[in-house]
């Protein structure tokens, strides 16, 4: 029974050791710099470390059956065979013990034994475009991108140098449709290459209607959403956009009127600046364009101006800033910054201080986390100051005083 005792434990033993040197050995493998040299190690280790733990049972066992005076020399024996292992396995593996403890420490400073991420490089074709080798810079980044297809970046260099470098527009267009009509491009990519598409549609070709169907790709593929409205406020300003890019292309002649004669002679006012469009036909203009397009969250918010500032309408621009308050998709820095613009009126246009606090509280109650959000705490903690200084400060009556004061000599002085 004992023997088979024995014999369970040495397969216990011999079991761990091959399993520890297994992985060790493959650890040291995946991280070594050389892979033949350490293999031999290993495998000379195991040999060694077998034959050691066998040695030293069979010595176990003839010191169990001899007399103390004949087991002095095994004892010594199988001592001396230990340390002559162990100096052994020092030597071999000193470097690697060594590496594994201070490499924490080493890798903040050279990256450890991680191997560079796999990535593609453009700096090759972007060098080829800066030169003007618009070809080979296409093929560049076609090879790239054959490594890693409809990889984002390479995507945009390819479609930007074909637009802004080859003017073909045509090919730009095929480039980023084929991308987005991919299943797994994200949804922020695709809204980009296409808003990126109808800018080049406008820059490069004046094609309004070109750019309209691209932005409108956006709107048809997002509904409701941020991406969606984004492109909405794009396509309410594509008109003046194409006015602006057209007066850039072809730039009309500007007639310069003959000069003032007796200029000494004229009045003042003859050189005032041309009189503003009236705040009402401005504000006609505005609401006509809200009606095509509702979602032009700029045009709205002047809107709210010249409600506020020009007719001292609360009512009407409290309802153009709660439109835009009131959309989900504006972003949490666009309504807070117009929830600051409705307490700002409120308190221009002499509305009570609860209403102006509770347009306050809301800022913090829905955007604890933006920086807007600090100031409006300290504006709370002073607003009974900043009603006061509202008030109107009554007149002093000041006393009736002798006229032409100053053009008075004093009394004469006596000699």
């Amino acid at each position: 029974m004992n023997r088979i005792l024995e014999i369970a434990l040495d397969v216990f033993w011999l079991a761990i050791i091959i399993g520890g040197g297994g992985w060790l050995f493959l650890r040291t493998l995946r991280s070594s710099e050389e892979p033949t040299k350490n293999a031999f190690k290993l495998i000379f280790t195991t040999i060694l470390v077998v034959g050691e733990v066998f040695f030293v049972r069979s010595m176990i066992g003839h010191l169990q059956e001899g007399t103390d005076v004949g087991n002095a020399p095994q004892a010594l024996v199988m001592v001396g065979s230990i340390v002559i292992c162990g100096v052994i396995l020092s030597i071999l593996w000193t470097p690697q013990i060594s590496g594994m403890i201070f490499s924490p420490l080493t890798n903040l400073f050279d990256g450890g034994n991680e191997p560079p991420e796999y990535k593609p490089f453009y700096s090759i074709a972007n060098a080829k475009r800066k030169r003007g080798l618009y070809q080979e810079a296409v093929a560049e980044a076609r090879r790239q991108l054959e490594k890693f297809p409809n990889d984002f970046e390479g995507v945009m260099l390819l479609a930007g140098i074909h637009a802004e470098n080859l003017n073909d527009l045509q090919g730009a267009d095929n480039i980023l449709n084929h991308f987005c009509e991919w299943p797994k491009a994200p949804d922020v990519q695709v809204a980009a290459a296409w808003t990126t598409l109808a800018d080049w549609h406008m820059k490069h070709g004046l094609d309004v209607d070109a750019a309209r169907a691209s932005l409108q790709k956006i709107v048809e593929r997002f509904p409701e959403t941020q991406l969606a409205l984004l492109a909405q406020q794009r396509l309410a300003h594509l008109v003046n956009t194409e006015k602006i890019l057209m007066d850039q292309h072809d730039r009309p002649k500007i007639v310069v009127k003959e000069g003032v004669h007796n200029l000494g002679l004229r009045d003042a006012g003859a050189f005032l600046p041309p009189p503003e469009i009236e705040p009402g036909k401005l504000a006609a203009a505005h609401v006509k364009h809200l009606e095509t397009h509702p979602h032009d969250s700029e045009v709205r918010e002047k809107l709210a101006l010249i409600y506020a500032r020009d007719f001292q309408r609360l009512d009407l621009a409290s309802m153009e800033l709660l439109q835009l308050i009131n959309e989900p998709r504006h972003s949490p820095k666009q309504i807070a910054g117009w929830l600051n613009l409705l307490a700002n009126f409120e308190v221009e246009m002499g509305a009570d201080i609860e209403t102006v606090r509770a347009t306050l509280e809301s800022i913090v109650t829905r955007f604890p986390d933006l920086p807007i959000t600090d100031q409006t705490r300290r504006r709370l903690a002073r607003l009974n100051n900043e009603f006061k200084g509202k008030e109107k400060t009554p007149g002093v009556q000041l006393g009736v005083y002798e006229q032409n004061i100053g053009l008075k000599y004093g009394s004469p002085r006596k000699l």
